[in-house]
């Protein structure tokens, strides 16, 4: 069986159990005149220098048991959010009253999503009956489980277009453009192997590079599966109750501009040369066994000179800021990057609020801000909140705002927390979309930059 620490939230659903899946109908997207609430409501905390600007609630259909939140891409002036059941569009034109555009019933976790002009991207990583949004769940390790991708011409009604499945299914996903204006690809990041699986058979050391031909997406499939990791997966010890060899790779971050990509996967952290968009190539491991324990994501800084590994002790479901683990657990590093492309670690950040016992919390999604001369970044950290920190010096992070909720009863808490166009937008995994700003005079630059579109683990340089 899987650890549930091992999988981090999917896992959940999988091997705690879940509810039932909605009734099977076609994919929902209908405009309701849903807006957001005033902020300020309830137990909401927050540092002086951040506003609470508003908050939508999840609404039906995507608000059952386990309708999720998850992650967050940008487009305009709109804002796709991921969502176990589905994805919602919103109009945030007016960032203090986002407004709903559409919300699609699509059930198939964890759904993280990305876009890239007319198209968006679902991940799929429970086996299904089939790629379409009306199929039920799978047998373990026999079902469809890969991308899902949609025309958003029409975000009142976006509409399926096709799917790829991917080998051990697709927990994440990262966006990378081709050399051409007419190719995309997709780094398909999963965890495995699953025994006894003809899906996920062992040993899964790869990741899936999945083509997308932009005027012709039913033509997308997978063109190869670089091996970046040992048999082992690059796990080579006992964390938890884990004792399997688990491979893939969690999260991707690439830097297209750069011909870089950071992979945070099960073991280790990974730099790739991605120059040959088809055939990454691995240029070091490094792995942190006193610290570490599920490399998640990562984060390069503008100029591609550090990078940040964030940890996700407990998988998502642990509390790991509290009193009784150490505070380089759970927590996010910083490495440099060298001008001949090597990583050294050189410190750690962990939000400074001791949290409670009960409270799901540790280093999750984030991005960078704008800001000429400075790395500072937004992440989430589960019922931790948003935490807005300043590594500029990696010996010396440190946080300079933050926004948090009380504790919930289980799971819950900020999924992914990216900066676009002057605001902070958080996806709460239970509490909906918030909409944050922060004022402050190391941050206030950022908001001259004016971007068309973001996929938070595909950057693009900003301005110095």
């Amino acid at each position: 069986m899987r650890s549930i620490a091992a999988f981090g939230l999917a896992a959940l659903l999988l091997v705690a159990g879940c509810a039932a899946d909605p009734e099977p109908s076609a994919p929902q997207a209908a405009p309701t005149a849903a807006s957001a609430s005033p902020a300020g409501s309830g137990d909401v905390m927050h540092s002086a220098n951040v506003t609470h600007v508003a908050n939508v609630p999840l609404q039906a259909p995507l608000d059952g048991p386990q309708a999720w939140g998850t992650d967050l891409a940008f487009q305009d002036d709109h804002v796709f959010v991921g969502n176990y059941d589905g994805f919602s569009v919103f109009d945030v034109s007016d960032p203090a009253k986002p407004a709903v555009v559409s919300r699609v019933l699509c059930p198939g976790e964890q759904n993280d999503v990305s876009v890239s002009g007319n198209l968006l991207f679902l991940s799929v990583d429970s086996p299904r009956g089939g790629p379409e949004c009306e199929s039920r769940r799978g047998g373990q390790g026999e079902g469809w489980e890969g991308i899902r991708i949609f025309d958003i011409t029409d975000k009142t009604h976006p509409t399926f277009v096709s799917a790829v499945r991917t080998e051990c299914g697709s927990h994440t996903h990262t966006l990378v453009p081709g050399k051409d204006d007419g190719t995309i690809y997709l780094y398909v990041s999963s965890p495995g192997p699953i025994p006894q699986s003809r899906t996920c058979p062992a040993p899964h050391n790869t990741i899936s590079v999945v083509e997308v031909p932009i005027k012709n997406p039913a033509g997308a499939k997978v063109v190869s599966q670089p091996v970046l990791s040992g048999g082992d997966g690059g796990r080579a010890r006992k964390i938890g109750d884990y004792t399997d060899g688990l491979g893939g790779c969690h999260d991707i971050t690439a830097y297209p501009e750069k011909n870089l990509a950071a992979a945070a996967c099960f073991g280790d952290g990974i730099l790739l040369d991605i120059s040959d968009r088809v055939n990454p190539k691995v240029l070091q491991h490094v792995r942190d066994e006193e610290n570490f324990s599920i490399w998640h994501s990562a984060t390069f800084d503008n100029t591609a000179t550090k990078v940040v590994f964030g940890d996700e002790l407990g998988g998502g479901i642990g509390a790991t800021c509290d009193s009784s683990t150490p505070k380089n657990h759970g927590a996010s590093a910083v490495y440099d990057l060298t001008a001949d492309r090597t990583l050294k670690l050189r410190g750690y950040f962990k939000i400074p609020r001791e949290q409670q016992p009960d409270e799901n919390c540790v280093a999750h999604n984030g991005a960078l801000l704008p800001i000429p001369g400075k790395d500072v970044m937004v992440q989430s950290w589960y019922q931790g909140g948003v935490s807005i920190w300043d590594f500029t010096d990696p010996e010396k992070p440190r946080e300079i705002g933050f926004f948090e909720r009380g504790p919930v009863n289980g799971v819950g808490g900020s999924w992914s927390a990216y900066y676009y166009n002057g605001y902070i937008y958080s996806s709460d995994i239970t509490k909906g979309l918030d909409v944050l700003r922060i004022d402050d005079p190391l941050t206030d630059p950022a908001k001259r930059v004016t971007l068309k579109e973001l996929n938070a683990q595909t950057q693009v340089s900003y301005p110095e």
